[in-house]
């Protein structure tokens, strides 16, 4: 326990495609104690959730009765219980008329908090489990401006007055993973730690005036083979070339981001840092644990606490 004299009021999950989090959060949001897993929905075997939360969360509910509240691709189709999306703009209120309850095996009973979807012009987008993150960060006062949250699908979410109104998602570390793994532009790739320099050289060439993805993208390739850069800064070249359009789309399609709020403490969320200060933007980093307060303050909203 973090805290003894904290007394739990909730069990929050957070349960992903490659991994488990779960928290015992307190009356104020914090987090009394934690588990985590590389038990994410696509590694359990057989599909068998049921086993792995009784495993994994079972001890906190010994002699103990309090809410559980589950997010992430846990609700997805993969998933233990597909759960239907809310409609933008969403705030906890929305999120928590929307709970889906679940009783599993052993007789615990967890509300899903289902994810959310939104409609452009050219189709359709949805999130699960990132709108929980939004959702705490505005309990702690980030309320307004553009968060955004980088991944194999990296999303950038418009909030205004605490309600997610808008948010797109780009498939920049997917599309970074295909692109160097299995075409000719990883061929040419050495080192494994993170070059600045070839990072940033990436980064320009996306955000310069004339960039053309489709045509840079064949300058993995050559700037090494011509010896242009040298191969140790290939693999950060694309991963900056991808980051970097990112931005200038994200920029383009938002006209005014606001507040930019970066959600992760991760490497890539380095990257991104990086990149969104080349482009002239601000950032700021995300505390740890927004999706254990966001799980209190839907559960809050629901009634449960």
């Amino acid at each position: 326990m973090n805290s003894a004299a904290s007394e739990p009021v909730l069990i929050g999950i957070d349960w992903g495609t490659s991994s488990l989090r779960a928290c015992l959060i307190g009356a104020e949001g914090e987090v009394l104690d934690r588990v985590a897993s590389d038990e994410g929905i696509m590694q359990v075997e057989d599909g068998d959730f049921d086993a792995v939360f009784d495993r994994l969360i079972g001890p906190w509910r010994t002699g103990r009765d309090l809410p559980i509240l589950a997010s992430g691709m846990i609700t997805s189709r993969n998933g233990w219980v597909e759960t239907p999306y809310v409609e933008m703009p969403a705030g906890a209120d929305s999120l928590a008329s929307a709970l889906v309850a679940h009783e599993t095996k052993s007789g615990a009973r967890i509300h899903f908090v289902t994810g959310a979807t939104t409609t452009h012009a050219t189709g359709p987008d949805v999130m699960r489990g990132e709108e929980t993150q939004i959702i705490g960060a505005a309990a702690i006062g980030m309320a307004d401006g553009t968060f955004v949250m980088p991944g194999t699908h990296s999303k950038w979410v418009h909030v205004a007055g605490g309600r997610i109104e808008d948010f797109a998602t780009y498939m920049t570390g997917e599309i970074f993973a295909a692109l160097s793994g299995h075409t000719i532009l990883g061929r040419l790739m050495e080192g494994s730690g993170f070059n600045a320099d070839g990072f940033a050289k990436g980064v320009k060439a996306a955000l310069a005036e004339d960039a053309n993805l489709l045509h840079d993208l064949f300058h993995v390739r050559t700037l090494p083979l011509m010896g242009q850069i040298p191969a140790t800064e290939t693999a950060d070249f694309l991963s900056g070339l991808l980051i970097g359009t990112e931005i200038a789309s994200a920029r383009r399609q938002a006209g005014t981001l606001g507040e930019i709020t970066i959600v992760g403490r991760s490497d890539l969320a380095d990257r991104y840092e990086i990149a969104l200060s080349a482009a002239g933007l601000k950032s700021r980093r995300a505390p740890d644990d927004i999706v254990a307060r966001g799980h209190l303050l839907i559960a809050k909203a629901a009634g449960l606490i």
